[in-house]
């Protein structure tokens, strides 16, 4: 009830999860972001400055204020033979607009290779042609690699209205 009560005043938005494959939305467990990062610091004594959770939610309140329908995506990935191995991974942000689709992974850096992979497989396991994203806390450039991923800065995306375009 509480975490209703939040939403109602406005104060925290929930995004429920989407099984990309299945094309259904699961009952439980919803995430929970805050409508005004400033608040959750001041709330939190300033204590916690997790940056990968802060950037995750501010991106999620750019897109609701480009008024995106926002969900997050859960997608099976690991050995299509073998039945056992397959686990499911999360895809930060399912974004639509109208005829619009977008899967978008919130990273704070992916410079390590180890971590790139980890933000690229549930992108690599929707095995659809909708647009995917990798946004990441850096100044680069746009640019988009042989998978068809756009890697663009936070920075960028949040300045430009039609980022997800590129």
């Amino acid at each position: 009830n509480y975490l209703n009560y939040l939403i109602e005043s406005f104060l925290f938005s929930n995004a429920k999860r989407y099984d990309v494959k299945g094309k259904k939305y699961f009952e439980y467990p919803s995430k929970y972001y805050c409508a005004d990062i400033g608040l959750r610091n001041a709330r939190l004594n300033f204590r916690q400055q997790e940056e990968t959770h802060i950037m995750e939610n501010i991106i999620y309140n750019e897109l609701l204020c480009r008024e995106y329908s926002v969900d997050v995506g859960v997608v099976e990935s690991g050995n299509e033979c073998r039945k056992e191995v397959k686990k499911q991974c999360e895809i930060d942000f399912v974004v639509n607009k109208g005829s619009k689709k977008y899967y978008i992974q919130s990273a704070l850096n992916v410079s390590d290779p180890s971590k790139l992979e980890t933000e690229l497989r549930p992108l690599k396991n929707t095995k659809d042609f909708f647009k995917k994203i990798i946004i990441s806390k850096t100044s680069m450039k746009s640019w988009t690699d042989e998978d068809g991923i756009l890697h663009l800065g936070l920075y960028e995306f949040l300045l430009n209205v039609n980022s997800l375009e590129l």
